[in-house]
């Protein structure tokens, strides 16, 4: 399960490409017109943080931050939701922005206490969209059976979307299931940034 990712883009740099992919439209807005104070990246977003999440409504784009999982009926938290055979057209349904995610391994190298870690990215795209949906006023992102390139490490995969695919999420423009389905091979970038406890990437 997806527990940790990064938006190492600042807001501000992602906004200003929503002209170049989407173009006049659909308009893009604060909720209630209230710019975050903080519009920098971040590098690891992780359970319970708060992040910009981003709904359609009345043709714009709204963005507001929002906490990652609401708590469920035994008080964990639910920070990813199957999505396979569930209707989400009643829903509220959000794009959660990303340039990464992470994944974690155990390690093969006896007595290291730290997994290894996995970044995996969108081919072809220095940013992404995962298809999310919000309760009681925080977000868990949907998950489905693993793509190929996220098999050999987990045995669930979140739904990551180009840039221009995501608003289909928002409008469901195509059929849930087609949208909701995990990636094909080679859509995903894999990097190993850290083995039995060693860090391999600056």
């Amino acid at each position: 399960m997806c527990n940790e990712y990064a938006r190492k883009k600042s807001l501000d740099e992602l906004l200003a490409e929503f002209a170049e992919v989407y173009g006049d439209s659909p308009l893009f807005a604060w909720e209630n017109d209230h710019t975050p104070n903080d519009l920098s990246g971040k590098a690891s977003v992780r359970i319970r943080d708060t992040a910009p999440v981003f709904r359609l409504s009345e043709n714009r784009l709204v963005g507001s931050m929002t906490p990652w999982a609401w708590p469920g009926p035994g008080g964990k938290p639910v920070f990813n939701f199957v999505s396979e055979n569930r209707d989400f057209s009643r829903n509220d349904r959000v794009l959660v922005f990303a340039d990464a995610f992470y994944e974690y391994t155990a390690p093969a190298a006896p007595k290291v206490k730290l997994k290894d870690r996995h970044e995996f990215k969108l081919a072809g795209f220095d940013w992404f969209w995962m298809a999310g949906i919000v309760k009681d006023g925080c977000f868990s992102l949907l998950t489905t059976r693993p793509g190929p390139d996220v098999a050999p490490y987990h045995d669930r995969g979140i739904i990551p979307l180009t840039p221009k695919a995501g608003l289909d999420w928002l409008t469901l423009a195509r059929p849930q299931q087609e949208i909701l389905a995990p990636p094909p091979a080679g859509s995903l970038t894999h990097t190993l940034l850290r083995k039995d406890g060693a860090d391999l990437a600056a």
